[in-house]
């Protein structure tokens, strides 16, 4: 009797059997990555390589040099950082662009959840009032920013109306009333796009709710709070991000309204202070860190949305 030993072997595949499928790196559809390829490029070469290059700026002593010259650019660390956070001009725009999200998100929010609540109720002339909300997101920025300016000057037809109570300095040249008439601005600009998001949700919203609630005795206002809320509840974190996505960029207003962040500074902006600082005063590596810096605020602020919204 021969003692038995023990071998190893490759485990086999019996016949007939099946085996597992490999994994490829380009997936188990790769015409789908074919389509998808053109946009990855565009991704690449219009977000990921230009905010690449700018974490490189806003660590080294860069400036802009004639074509082919080439000058030393030493790295500095974060003193870049250092000199644009102890800057009041910044730290300013930070400022305002806080007071411009503190009235424009939340009345973005309710606008256009409450407007396209409405709308999709069956109203009269419905269709009439999405062009109406719709036509000023379409329309171009610089025709809306001139009809604006004409009615909030001076002798416009706003100063007109309220005749005795009429802010003196006007609404565009008050430091206090800038900032906040370029928010009632942008959120009346832009309402339009965000009703159509809502509108989107609602139509997922099962009626049954609504009519099981209705036969339980709830009134239009607790419907809307303890039915149409909850559910378009995806949508209002979309709305949410967007909205703060789109103020801390905000540029064009305040550089046309107030002839580029004025009075005093007053309407000035992140995004504004990085086109003063890059391109006009030739400063790049210190308009690429305020870049940097709010990047990681609007990060925060959006994680933060997400996740309120999320425990509620």
């Amino acid at each position: 009797m021969s003692t038995a030993q023990s071998t190893t072997s490759a485990p086999s595949t019996a016949p007939g059997e099946l085996r597992p499928p490999r994994r490829r790196w380009w997936g188990k559809q790769p015409v789908g990555g074919l389509f998808a390829l053109p946009y990855l490029v565009f991704v690449l070469a219009i977000f990921a390589y230009p905010l690449g290059f700018a974490v490189y700026i806003a660590f080294h002593d860069y400036f802009f040099t004639a074509p082919g010259v080439d000058v030393p650019k030493p790295f500095v660390g974060f003193d870049n950082f250092a000199a644009v956070l102890t800057d009041p001009q910044v730290l300013e725009s930070f400022r305002n662009t806080a007071v411009f999200l503190v009235i424009n998100v939340p009345l973005t929010v309710v606008l256009s959840i409450v407007l396209a609540t409405a709308l999709n109720s069956g109203i009269r002339w419905a269709a009439a009032y999405r062009v109406a909300f719709y036509v000023p997101y379409l329309t171009a920025s610089v025709s809306l920013v001139g009809v604006w300016m004409l009615l909030f000057s001076s002798g416009g037809l706003v100063n007109q109306v309220l005749g005795p109570l009429a802010p003196d300095p006007s609404w565009l040249v008050s430091s206090p009333l800038a900032m906040p008439t370029i928010a009632l601005y942008v959120t009346w600009k832009q309402l339009g796009f965000y009703i159509l998001l809502y509108l989107a949700a609602l139509q997922n919203v099962p009626r049954e709710l609504h009519e099981s609630a209705e036969t339980d005795g709830a009134n239009a206002w607790q419907r809307f709070r303890n039915v149409t809320v909850p559910g378009v509840r995806t949508t209002t974190v979309l709305v949410l991000i967007l909205a703060i996505i789109t103020g801390a960029n905000l540029f064009t207003e305040p550089y046309l309204l107030t002839n580029g962040g004025g009075p005093d500074g007053a309407s000035v902006t992140p995004v504004l202070l990085i086109y003063q600082r890059g391109i006009q005063q030739q400063n790049p590596d210190t308009a690429a860190a305020i870049g940097m810096l709010l990047v990681i605020v609007v990060g925060v602020l959006s994680l933060a949305a997400n996740r309120i919204n999320r425990e509620r």
